[in-house]
């Protein structure tokens, strides 16, 4: 990360602040963006390059947006937005992006994949794992190829769908046993390849999502 010379004040309020930020509950993040929203005046200067200021931001909010998301798989609407919302404020903060410029654009130029996109980005990571025994053996457990489940042959065998379990509640269908084969279900059939490298799979798959 390339700082310039002028005071280091604005740099180190922005990692405080960082990490106040980010060791808070996931619903609670809401009030990132406000924060953000401070450190991004407080760059006005440019104390910081656009990539320095990227790197501060994957390091410090970013890699929070990402942990563990996959759990937020299915969660409401209202909040992802509000996730979201500290995403926006860090793509701002990033490019200097004014409030009133739609987003939308600005993400894509960073290449950041939203938060809901994220979310399924992710657990679509875990089912190519477990798909090709690269994940832990209690994921592994969770998703099953109908080409491999002993039945008879069926259309969707040659086209490695996966088998989903039936489920009868809202809670049930956000597990990653039934979620992940479902979303898994849902890709292009030339994404939906377990002989792809985790590598060649999350561009394939980055760009799926960019493109919906």
């Amino acid at each position: 990360m390339h700082v310039s010379a002028s005071p280091m004040f604005p740099v180190l309020y922005l990692l405080k602040q960082s990490h106040k930020v980010t060791n808070m509950p996931q619903t609670n993040k809401c009030k990132t963006s406000e924060q953000v929203t401070d450190m991004h005046r407080l760059f006005v200067a440019r104390s910081l390059s656009e990539d320095g200021a990227k790197a501060v931001v994957n390091a410090f909010i970013s890699c929070r947006l990402d942990y563990c998301n996959s759990l937020l798989s299915g969660v409401s609407d209202c909040l992802v937005q509000r996730l979201q919302s500290v995403q926006n404020a860090a793509a701002r903060f990033v490019t200097g992006t004014r409030r009133c410029e739609h987003i939308t654009p600005v993400l894509r130029r960073l290449h950041w994949l939203p938060v809901r996109e994220r979310i399924r980005y992710k657990l679509l990571a875990l089912v190519h794992r477990a798909l090709s025994g690269q994940a832990p053996e209690y994921l592994v457990d969770d998703c099953q190829l109908v080409s491999d489940s002993g039945r008879r042959p069926l259309r969707s065998a040659e086209r490695s769908f996966c088998l989903v379990p039936r489920c009868n509640s809202t809670f049930g269908d956000r597990s990653f046993a039934v979620a992940g084969p479902r979303l898994w279900n849902s890709l292009p059939t030339a994404i939906r390849n377990i002989s792809l490298t985790i590598h060649t799979f999350g561009k394939h798959l980055k760009t799926h999502l960019f493109s919906g």
